[in-house]
């Protein structure tokens, strides 16, 4: 049986293989322990800033969803953007990230966040195609990054 809780900093060293698998596969980013740690720390710690979910099977973590809470003018009040949604390989196929994704919408839900923004690689087709069946639908806007 699988069960989704908020993640605690003891669950850091569990989530930092999840990462690097996550990142491995990505355009973008490249593992680095040291920063994932410090990211996973700064918001387990900082409950305004976001959550962590995680699904478990028994005692192990095999599955991730990172929600940050941001104000959007446009919206006058909580957003979130949905970020480092990653399942284990070998529990892929079973309905977890579904679970993960329905919980992390219910969570956003029950604290009056009325938006969910999450980005993915533009040739992840697999992914896409999730997150439209979860209702999520493309974005007339495009993303654009400044490293600093």
């Amino acid at each position: 049986m699988v069960t989704v809780s908020i993640a605690t900093v003891t669950d850091i060293p569990a989530l930092i293989p999840l990462l690097s698998s996550l990142f491995s596969q990505e355009a973008e980013f490249q593992p680095d322990v040291n920063k994932q740690t410090a990211g996973l720390q700064a918001i387990i710690t900082q409950p305004h800033v976001g959550a962590i979910l995680v699904a478990r099977e028994q005692e192990k973590l095999i599955g991730m969803v990172n929600i940050l809470f941001t104000i959007s003018t446009a919206e006058g009040g909580l957003v979130a953007i949905l970020e480092d949604m990653v399942v284990d390989i070998n529990y892929r196929g079973r309905g977890i990230g579904s679970e993960l994704i329905t919980r992390a919408i219910a969570f956003c839900r029950a604290k009056g966040i009325s938006r969910i923004t999450l980005l993915t690689d533009a040739d992840n087709y697999s992914a896409i195609n999730f997150y439209e069946l979860h209702g999520f639908a493309k974005s007339p806007m495009i993303p654009l990054r400044r490293l600093i």
